[in-house]
């Protein structure tokens, strides 16, 4: 028997039922313009139905619509209080009128999603299969998923299904195969034959920009394209050959090969970097380098991260290299002769390496625990490798830096930190202990070595004395300083203070301090040193502290775009700082607390402070309102003979009469934000007695809406014979071309420091980048190339 439906028939029933029973249940409706079943709708040109098998024919516009009832969530529990009892009436309760009857509620109007859609010009249903044949303009969505084909087979149960001329393309992560055969094996799962992947969109007959193609492919349920007899094309041009592959195939983290990096430098010769990502689990991973250079060597290293939550987490990583360009000065060959020459390295060491890592964790609610290491082989090892995508000091220094708030120290630095921290707080109070151990790689030389802190301890805090105005305060700390060679010992500093404020009137904002310091040690010699001094000395000292000042406002209407209101506060203040004089020679010197200078100082300022604002009513103090501020200070020196006298860099007096001149230098700075995006900085320390500007410094940084960027900072310090001058910016040049520049240069000695150049070329699908990096001992030159959406995986043959 066979039955013709009229064009654009929608069945009134779920897809199995209503073809098991289209005479009975499809016939009464064949003429209504939209109806909906539970879970299917159907529309076609022509349905044809067939009872031997049983199956469905249907051609011209077939769409096929899966979808489930939406179910409201439940409704909320009767609220305390509502219930009508007796015990209730009898406490005087307000009653609450009964409900209506279940029946007697209005009933909410069912709502259906659409899971999947299927097209096609033709269709063959086998009911008792449950498969589906489809012909023509096959095109089927799912969610994220969308396969489009010539002709397939559908297994609706299973949700599989094998396609011919096969496109299949995941929104999620942009990834697009295509194949000859196309057999879909589960969610998200295929096997291709004779088909390419790419993880970038890419419009229908368009030439990929870069593609894998391979003769067999796995699309796997953990993520990976496993291909086999796989070449890597440039717009469809293949470029390498492999036999087997594995490409990423989700956006999420996974174990694979890093994208590699290629170096060539005049000391390094040609350098390789092919990192392996291993994701060990959803909040630890590890990372393993294979770096190689032409001239020195294979530099293995490695780097773990674990993740717990944003303050229990830690990153530890090390390089190591055994260096052929390094060797004692009486074994170098001609080589290695060069490379000394060249550079003027110090270092004579051939096992070098970095060791490098942080770690946060809190424990309980208060406890806050801080470990930093940096532990390097010699003092030029930071200075070399500075430039690695992954393992060069600058780019860690950023990543760290990003994650944890604080870096390394400087690359030049030979005396390097490593450091375990733990902080408790309490109201008022903190307890800081810190244990602290010195990387010295300076050139061995006679004298005492660095002092290591085994640990050290910080008290301090602050409280109200009673009911009263005054507060106490204290610092009070414990150290036990020791050195391989030197003198080193235990301090122990107490330092309470009182303050209060003075009753000077309504518009006087003014404080009064005073404190008293006692400072024990128990001295130890290390090594070939000695002390006379006494194992116990002792120090007392008393300060005292007063301020005054006031604050001046004004408001001035103005018309600058949204701001109608400039205001305009200025603060001047004088202030006096007293610390007697005292002998301090026969302590140790270990540190800042040892040697305190003495104080019979007033220091006088104004601050001014300009803000805009939209209204007289609507201040938002916020980075937007600020405009500007201009702050002055300067110190008058009670005696007539300033304390801190001003030495140029090699220790010598500067060449003035330096008695009889009170005046410290005038201390300036100055902001000015010209645009949200624009920001200028100057300070500058102007000496009143001849000696001319003895420090400024000018910066300042801009930002557009497009992400271009220009930072400036110029520094002079006429004591430390510093005069340099460092630009960082970043601009796009043309569409698809970024250049980026960061230089920096001495201009006291005339030496370009750093010169960092690349040009970054970004497509929609891949970008590459060429980077050329200039330092006083080394020139290189980098090749950077990524590919769009491969995350942490790189296809590399395993």
């Amino acid at each position: 028997m066979t039955m013709l439906l009229p064009q654009s028939t929608i069945f009134k029933c779920s897809l199995t039922a209503c073809i098991a029973f289209i005479p009975l249940a499809c016939t009464a409706s064949a003429f209504a313009e939209n109806v909906n079943t539970e879970e299917w709708q159907i529309t076609a040109d022509r349905i044809i139905r067939f009872d031997n098998p049983e199956s469905v024919v249907a051609e011209g516009n077939i769409v096929l619509i899966k979808r489930e009832k939406i179910h409201p969530p439940p409704p909320p529990p009767p609220k305390a209080g509502s219930s009508t009892g007796t015990s209730d009436l009898l406490k005087g309760a307000p009653q609450t009128a009964p409900s209506p009857p279940a029946d007697a509620a209005p009933k909410e109007q069912e709502r259906f999603e659409t899971k999947s859609t299927i097209k096609a010009d033709w269709m063959a249903y086998d009911v008792a299969q449950g498969t589906m044949k489809l012909r023509g303009h096959v095109d089927i969505t799912s969610g994220e998923e969308k396969l489009i084909a010539e002709h397939g087979v559908v297994d609706l149960t299973q949700d599989t299904g094998t396609f011919s001329d096969a496109t299949v393309t995941l929104s999620r992560n942009a990834l697009h195969l295509e194949g000859k055969t196309v057999e879909k094996t589960g969610v998200f799962t295929y096997h291709i034959v004779d088909g390419w992947a790419i993880t970038c969109k890419v419009d229908k007959g368009e030439t990929p920009p870069w593609s894998f193609s391979s003769s067999d492919a796995t699309v796997t349920q953990g993520g990976y394209a496993l291909m086999k007899n796989t070449t890597f094309n440039i717009r469809g041009i293949p470029v390498f050959y492999t036999p087997y592959m594995v490409i990423p195939a989700k956006d999420t983290r996974q174990s694979g090969f890093l994208f590699p990096e290629m170096t060539h430098s005049t000391n390094n010769g040609y350098g390789f970097n092919l990192p392996f990502f291993y994701n060990i689990s959803d909040s630890s991973d590890a990372t393993f380098f294979s770096e190689y250079y032409q001239n020195r060597g294979f530099m293995p290293g490695a780097e773990f991260r674990y993740v717990i939550r944003d303050d229990e987490k830690g990153t530890f990583a090390a390089s190591f290299l055994n260096d052929s360009l390094s060797a004692p000065a009486g074994d170098r060959n001609a080589d290695q002769t060069a490379y000394y020459n060249n550079t003027l390295f110090t270092h004579t060491n051939s096992d070098r390496y970095w060791i490098r890592g942080k770690m946060d964790t809190t424990l309980g609610d208060d406890v806050i625990v801080r470990l930093d290491i940096d532990a390097v082989s010699d003092r030029d090892y930071l200075t070399e490798f500075n430039a690695g995508q992954y393992t060069g000091f600058n780019e860690a220094n950023n990543r760290f830096l990003q994650a944890y708030g604080r870096g390394f120290q400087d690359a030049t630095q030979d005396q390097r930190e490593n450091t375990l921290g733990v902080l408790k707080t309490w109201t008022g109070m903190s307890l800081v202990t810190e244990a602290v151990a010195i990387n010295d790689v300076r050139v061995p030389t006679p004298g005492p070595t660095p002092l290591w802190q085994l640990p050290g301890m910080d008290f301090s805090g602050v409280t109200p004395i009673r009911n009263s105005k005054f507060n106490f305060s204290w610092d009070a700390s414990y150290v036990d300083y020791w050195r391989q060679d030197g003198i080193g010992g235990q301090r122990l500093d107490l330092y309470p203070r009182i303050s209060t404020p003075l009753p000077l009137g309504d518009y006087l904002e003014s404080r009064a301090e005073v404190g008293a310091r006692q400072t024990f040690y128990d001295v130890q010699s290390h090594g070939d040193s000695t002390w006379d001094q006494g194992d116990s000395p002792s120090r007392t000292l008393y300060d005292f502290h007063t301020d005054i000042g006031t604050t001046l406002a004004r408001d001035y209407a103005i018309q600058a775009g949204d701001f109608h209101v400039l205001d305009h506060k200025i603060r001047p203040y004088v202030q006096y700082d007293y610390l007697p004089n005292v002998g301090q020679t026969a302590l140790p010197d270990f540190d800042a607390i040892d040697r305190i200078q003495p104080a019979n100082t007033i220091t006088y300022g104004v601050d001014n402070f300009f803000d805009l604002f939209k209204s007289a009513t609507n201040r938002d103090f916020s980075s937007n309102s600020e405009l500007t501020y201009i702050k002055m200070k300067q110190s008058y020196y009670l005696g007539g003979v300033r304390q801190n006298i001003l030495y140029d860099s090699n220790n010598n007096l500067l060449p003035a009469d330096e008695t009889n001149k009170p005046l410290s230098p005038l201390d300036t700075k100055f902001g000015w934000k010209l645009t949200p995006n624009l920001d200028i900085i100057y300070g500058d320390d102007f000496d009143v007695y001849g000696h001319g500007f003895l420090i400024h410094s000018l910066g300042g940084s801009y930002r557009d809406s497009a992400g271009d960027t220009f930072a400036l900072d110029y520094s002079y310090n006429a004591l430390l014979d510093v005069n340099q001058i460092n630009v960082q910016t970043q601009a796009h040049l043309f569409s698809h071309i970024r250049g980026e520049l960061m230089f920096s240069r001495s201009l006291s000695q005339s030496q370009t420091n750093t010169e960092n150049i690349a040009l970054i070329y970004q497509a929609d699908c891949w970008s590459v980048q060429i980077r050329s990096i200039y330092t006083p001992t080394d020139s290189s030159i980098m090749l950077i190339f990524n590919l769009a959406n491969m995350g942490t995986g790189l296809p590399i043959s395993l």
